[in-house]
């Protein structure tokens, strides 16, 4: 076996306005998808959207849920410029700035928002380590 992380799906509440952030606010690319889901290629990962109530019924799991979900989506970049480009590009396609990009402990450069439907993106750059694919890949 080869561990990997092929895909990445959010349950979210709209799906047309989540579609909306991802592909025109953050200009992930959109893959040819059925009308009730949405698929974003990310080099090497893909990233889909479908209705929160129908992904928990596929899980057999409670839809409902509140506050901190546990975990972060973290998109590494290039440099800090870059972080701060990203960050400001969802901030006006509608996330909300959790924590502004600033120097972090580990020695790196990040910051947080929530997309629209809460979930919780870093943007970080990590000047020690290149963490994701080639990007010549």
């Amino acid at each position: 076996m080869k561990p990997r992380i092929s895909m990445i799906t959010l349950g979210v509440r709209d799906l047309a306005a989540a579609v909306r952030f991802y592909e025109e606010g953050l200009g992930f690319p959109r893959v040819e998808s059925p009308p009730e889901v949405a698929f974003f290629s990310l080099n090497g990962t893909w990233l889909g959207l479908y209705g929160r109530e129908a992904l928990a019924e596929d899980a057999t799991v409670s839809a409902e849920g509140l506050g901190f979900e546990s975990f972060t989506l973290a998109h590494n970049v290039q440099s800090e410029a870059e972080v701060d480009e990203v960050v400001s590009k969802a901030v006006a396609a509608g996330a909300e700035l959790v924590k502004k990009p600033q120097k972090v402990f580990w020695g790196g450069y990040s910051g947080y928002f929530k997309d629209p439907e809460g979930h919780l993106w870093e943007v970080a750059h990590n000047p020690f380590l290149w963490i994701g694919p080639d990007d010549d890949a």
